[in-house]
């Protein structure tokens, strides 16, 4: 018997809507022909941006979305992005101001999606946005000027130049990122030299009026640990957050694997990589406490999720891959994973919205469908803005020999309202699990679920676009303290325990 303790009433840290953030490169079909598709599209939009995309992040309640980049960041130049959309597409046709994106296959960025675009894009879905400046290749009087043009509200030339492209008052954008993986593609730095260079360019990021901005450095990949430690050390004090990149990759970086056939052994090494989160949030944080004990800097792992072989006869280099119950539970136990340690993770950016990586959304012309990755946000949602609820889990194993996972994940948290709800992954390719609820001196009204659930391989295509979709889960038991309830095999629950 599986076994789960909840106290609801011993809440701990608040669990930061931003945990749910996404995040929108320049890369393949991510932007173009994925959010935006022009005014001009067939495809229902305001604004060049597809409606039926905007209705689908509303409904999750999208809190943040982070970009132009990722690695696209460090190679970009807002200025180019802004004006007459028109007239940045002649420039480009012009063989002025073209920019090669040489990271994600050589195409030609028109400029056509630009900061006026994203932010539109925010606030049709209603969710803050999270830009990441060029370090790399830019310099500080551009990330300067691309703060002043977005936050100043006074006369100045760049708050000027936002009026004269047709936006009167500042957009008040709250979180800013100094460059992207300076430690790679953002400038091979090393993280010596680059707590300089973030410490010299957020002094040129000023707050304007009650617009203040909350600052986030490059921070480590993986188990680097010493990068952590030297920034915090040298420049935690100019931070306002450090992120963490981590990607789910099963094979090797030359040969991921498929995204939609692996075996049972590739199923368990995916999930025992995506439960390394766990180690590397505990000791990430234990190195931010040695110089930050009143947990004043924010951990924020801004890119996030699984990464495969790309889809056979797709551009390599656009990273579209398919989504299967396999990411559903990837995402399931890392999001668990942020929620039980939200007093250090201030925000978390699957990567990435549409099209690449472990997308919420697919896209092939006029049609779209969500993927089950999507479908576990949805489940996970009453989580954003509760009090993490003290719990403690005791379960069995999953897998055999050196890929032995525990077989249940789970968070609880605490809402305004004084309800429960507690998120369950059962990991087990082929196994259901028998769990019993514990709630102490909670009385309970009434229980309800909904759960996600089918083979590890199943998936939603263009085909059979609703083939893995949450649904109503009755067999849940109520008992005097709690509930029991038996959990299938490969599933993703939310329960909601309403108080009486």
């Amino acid at each position: 018997m599986n076994r789960l303790v909840i106290d609801p009433f011993h809440t701990k840290s608040t669990v930061n809507r931003n945990i749910y953030g996404q995040f929108s490169e320049h890369l393949g079909r991510c932007i173009y022909d994925g959010i935006y598709v022009g005014e001009d599209s067939r495809i229902p939009n305001v604004n060049g941006i597809r409606s039926d995309i905007v209705d689908a992040l509303k409904k999750i309640h999208v809190p943040v979305l982070r970009w132009p980049g990722g690695c696209f960041a460090d190679t970009y130049h807002w200025k180019d992005g802004v004006g007459p959309r028109d007239k940045r597409k002649k420039v480009v046709k012009e063989n002025r101001k073209k920019m090669i994106n040489t990271h994600w296959g050589g195409v030609v960025e028109d400029n056509s999606f630009g900061t006026h675009e994203f932010l539109d894009f925010c606030s049709q879905i209603g969710c803050e946005p999270y830009i990441c400046g060029n370090v790399g290749s830019g310099t500080i009087r551009e990330m300067r000027e691309w703060v002043e043009y977005l936050n100043f509200g006074g006369a100045s030339p760049m708050a000027d130049l936002r009026r004269s492209n047709g936006r009167d008052a500042p957009w008040k954008v709250k979180y800013f990122g100094v460059g992207n993986e300076v430690w790679g593609g953002g400038g091979n730095m090393r993280p010596e030299y680059y707590a300089d260079v973030y410490r010299r360019y957020q002094t040129y990021l000023p707050d304007y009026g009650d617009s203040r901005l909350f600052k986030i450095a490059s921070g480590p990949s993986g188990d680097d640990y010493g990068w952590t430690d030297t920034l915090m050390r040298l420049a935690g004090r100019f931070m306002d957050g450090i992120a963490l990149h981590y990607y789910t990759v099963p094979g090797t970086w030359k040969g991921k694997n498929s995204a939609t056939e692996f075996t049972e052994r590739e199923f368990y090494t995916t999930i025992q990589k995506a439960l390394c989160m766990e180690e590397l949030v505990k000791k990430h944080t234990a190195v931010m406490d040695r110089w930050d004990p009143e947990h004043r800097v924010g951990l924020v792992v801004d890119e996030w999720g699984t990464w495969y072989d790309v889809e056979p006869g797709t551009e390599p280099a656009f990273l579209y891959q398919q989504n299967t119950m396999r990411d559903a539970l990837v995402a399931a136990v890392t999001l668990n994973i942020f929620n039980r340690h939200s007093d250090r993770v201030v925000m978390a950016n699957i990567a990435q919205m549409v099209n690449v990586l472990q997308a919420m959304i697919l896209t092939k012309g006029e049609k779209m469908l969500l993927t089950p990755t999507y479908h576990v946000f949805d489940l996970y949602q009453r989580h954003q803005g509760a009090k993490l609820a003290d719990s403690m889990l005791t379960t069995e194993m999953a897998g055999e020999g050196e890929l032995r996972v525990p077989a249940l994940s789970e968070s609880a948290t605490v809402g305004k309202d004084g309800s429960l709800t507690i998120t369950i992954a059962n990991v087990c390719a082929g196994k259901s699990c028998s769990l019993e609820c514990t709630i102490p001196d909670y009385k309970l009204k009434s229980v309800r679920a909904r759960i996600l659930t089918g083979k590890p391989s199943d998936k939603n295509d263009f085909e059979h676009p609703d083939a893995v979709h949450p649904v109503p889960f009755e067999a849940v038991s109520a008992a005097p303290e709690g509930f029991r309830m038996i959990v299938p095999a490969c599933s993703v629950l939310e329960i909601v325990v309403d108080p009486a």
